[in-house]
């Protein structure tokens, strides 16, 4: 007697979620007949029909609806029983305790560390988001074993000798964040003359880099408002209350209602590298994490 499979659970939860078998295909990388083949397959194990068709689409029958509902505890008992399995056959476990600057900490380590994680999921990481000088003192105290540091003109020139370090980007940008119904949103860039007399969304330590205050050069700032937290932020801008500077490395963090355009500066006054450090003899776990970092810097780069 024929049994139901998981690729055909998958599939009919699938079909279930979107409405429609060419949707499904799409979403699984299927041919559209391979997902009627798979769903007739399960009716027939079923004895009974599990969708029926109207004129959007087809949604579950009766039958369908139980089937969906025991289908989707059952596909994440099996995910959750692979990613423990892959802990046990993983080598790499333990803590691991791994920083960025602000902005780093927006996009780029979120999804390397999602891109480490489903390679180890052994690792338990804890983040830290600091400033470079933090992320250094904690470094070299043994608090830290990969740190995500910046570079660049208008910084502190930092120690870092007896460091390992791997350029993960050099040349990065900045630009600003402004509402959806600003001038500037219909536009592929600006320079920064533009920028004079615009108003200005800051951050609170807009002192400590040229990252949280207005572009610099751009005359004299008008501040509308100095707030704490990017979110914050965001909302203003998001709100046509100012523009915000946000480097180039968080222009995908930005919310909806709110566009990042770059700024073309020929000076490059803002222009950073970014750099993941590790003490000089970093452990396995930390080489990983830095071999995540890169790869999500490669893809970052395809995509622009």
């Amino acid at each position: 007697m024929s049994e139901m499979t998981l690729v055909g659970l998958r599939v009919v939860l699938e079909v279930a979620r979107t409405g429609s078998f060419s949707a499904a295909a799409e979403r699984l990388g299927y041919t559209q007949s391979a997902v009627s083949r798979q769903v007739a397959i399960t009716e027939k194990v079923a004895g009974t029909p599990l969708f029926e068709r109207h004129a959007r689409g087809v949604r579950p029958t009766a039958a369908g609806d139980v089937l969906v509902r025991h289908a989707g505890r059952l596909i994440e008992g099996v995910a959750a029983a692979d990613q423990e399995l892959a802990g046990l056959r993983d080598r790499l476990a333990g803590r691991l305790v791994v920083g960025g600057f602000p902005t780093a900490t927006a996009v780029l380590l979120p999804r390397a560390l999602a891109r480490l994680l489903a390679a180890h999921p052994g690792l338990q990481i804890q983040l830290l988001e600091g400033s470079t000088p933090t992320q250094l003192k904690a470094l070299r105290r043994g608090r830290m074993e990969v740190a995500i540091l910046a570079t660049g003109a208008g910084l502190p020139t930092y120690d870092l000798d007896g460091l390992k370090l791997t350029e993960l980007d050099s040349g990065l940008g900045a630009g600003v964040a402004v509402a959806e119904s600003h001038p500037f949103a219909a536009r592929e860039w600006v320079e920064p003359d533009d920028l004079v007399d615009q108003t200005w969304v800051v951050g609170e330590r807009a002192g400590d880099s040229p990252e949280f205050g207005a572009w610099p050069g751009a005359g004299e700032a008008k501040i509308a408002f100095a707030v704490r937290d990017w979110p914050t932020r965001f909302g203003l801008v998001a709100a046509g209350l100012g523009i915000a500077l946000v480097p180039g490395v968080a222009a995908a963090s930005v919310p909806r209602g709110v566009r990042w355009i770059p700024v073309r500066d020929l000076r490059g006054g803002l222009r950073r590298t970014a750099w993941a450090a590790t003490d000089a003899s970093p452990s396995a776990a930390a080489l990983a994490m830095v071999r995540a970092l890169e790869a999500e810097v490669g893809v970052s780069r395809r995509s622009r």
